[in-house]
């Protein structure tokens, strides 16, 4: 499976101020594989290190590390192969399960530059949060990974389709029609589907909707376990997990701003805060802060106490909110729904594209659905389910805020009128992009 991450992997092992690489993201994006696959396509061999549940591998680590020499003839005593700096890479997996292997990181960096690493975490920052790790700032390169995007999507199943995007994207000129309707049927099973991996060679695999729908509760329950294996309290854990279960009905509401209330009667931000920041630690949610003002920087203007949450893929939202494959496909779900699951799409393109962003509401008048910053212009962005174009709220941000440009995501084709940029749905993830918006 072709991912993008592997020109990012390919930057780093070429850069000559290469440091120890840290990949985070959360479970089952593929994390572990891609980096296996660049290491056997760029290296001539791979050391691979799992420390979940290995006390043998923690002992090595944990006596102290006094020399990157002596370690790696343990290292290689344990794995009994030779490790040749610059010609084998060095994984360690699972790291947030040991302090003292991301501690020596450092001493990688410091000492042995020529050695090539490569340091997995699926629940890093949790680990990090939770039990005071020293992490080694400014000594490792870091590096996240998401879902599968819906441009990775396209390069399963339709890769043919992905310079026409760019081309349209960049110059405002609409596709054929027949590869804009292409684009849209694959966009609205990437909705169904999602870009968890797993998820997706099911669904190459077998076709059925319902396998895809089971591979992807039972991801959505691995979560959960992890939730009671990495919090100190059962209190926390059920938390956690409540907050987490109350996701679809947060976004199912017509005002779509995350309330305490929707998980319990009585429920303060006092009590689920905590759990709020572990969700986003590990990965699993992202949160989109309202801006009070649509000036520029937009970070002066946050607001940290309204806010919504997504969740990190579509396709896991798609299936705990249990919408029916047939309806999404056929568009037949009610506005809300349909309005809700395009929403954590596009949240989900923009957080993979780096993107911070922001929504916006004026009085409860008027709101808008994501505000970002490209260098020093503020774009506000109006997210459409389909083809439905009335832009109320867009227009009142852009007189109130004097913006000559805006996007406008819909079903619609590629085009550009009044400073109102269209961007077909299946081309959000172009946002942002370096040399072209």
């Amino acid at each position: 499976m072709k991912r993008l991450i592997d020109e990012s992997l390919l930057r780093w092992k070429d850069s000559p101020n290469r440091k120890p690489l840290v990949v985070y993201g959360a479970r089952q994006v593929g994390k572990t594989h891609s980096i296996m696959e660049f290491g056997t396509g760029h290296y001539s061999s791979i050391a691979y290190f799992y420390f979940d549940n290995n006390p043998e591998l923690h002992e090595l680590f944990e006596n102290g590390v006094r020399s990157i020499s002596s370690l790696m003839a343990k290292l290689e005593a344990y794995s009994n192969q030779t490790i040749v700096p610059g010609k084998t890479l060095i994984v360690f997996d699972e790291i947030q399960t040991c302090g003292a292997a991301l501690n020596s990181l450092k001493l990688f960096q410091e000492t042995a530059p020529d050695h090539h690493i490569i340091a997995v975490g699926s629940l890093l920052g949790v680990a990090i949060n939770r039990q005071g790790f020293a992490f080694p700032v400014g000594k490792v390169d870091e590096l996240h990974m998401f879902p599968l995007t819906f441009e990775e999507f396209l390069l399963e199943f339709s890769p043919k389709l992905i310079p026409l995007i760019k081309e349209g994207f960049v110059t405002n000129e609409p596709l054929n029609s027949t590869f804009h309707n292409q684009a849209l049927e694959l966009f609205l099973q990437y909705l169904v589907i999602g870009g968890m991996p797993e998820v997706i060679l099911e669904y190459k695999k077998s076709g059925n909707y319902a396998i895809v729908r089971a591979k992807q509760l039972s991801i959505c329950n691995n979560y959960i376990s992890d939730m009671s294996k990495y919090t100190d309290t059962k209190t926390q854990a059920v938390r956690n997990e409540a907050v987490y279960n109350t996701l679809p009905s947060q976004l199912a509401k017509e005002n779509k701003k995350f309330q305490y209330a929707k998980i319990k009667s009585g429920a303060r931000a006092n009590d689920y805060e905590l759990s709020l920041s572990w969700l986003e630690k590990a990965s699993v949610i992202i949160k989109c802060n309202k801006v009070n003002e649509g000036k520029e920087p937009l970070a002066n203007y946050e607001d940290f106490l309204s806010f919504k949450v997504y969740m990190s893929d579509v396709g896991l939202y798609c299936g705990k909110s249990n919408n029916s494959h047939l309806s999404v496909l056929g568009r037949t779900m009610g506005d809300t729904a349909k309005g809700a699951l395009t929403e954590n799409y596009v949240a989900q393109q923009l957080h993979a594209n780096g993107i911070k962003f922001y929504y916006w509401e004026s009085n409860n008048q008027a709101e808008l659905d994501f505000v970002i910053q490209i260098e020093n212009q503020i774009i506000p962005i109006e997210v459409k389910s389909w083809e439905a174009v009335r832009s109320q709220s867009l227009e009142v941000f852009r007189k109130k805020y004097a913006i000559s440009e805006a996007i406008r995501v819909s079903a619609k084709n590629f085009g550009y009128y009044g400073g109102l940029k269209s961007v077909p749905l299946y081309a959000v993830w172009c946002i942002g992009r370096k040399n072209f918006r």
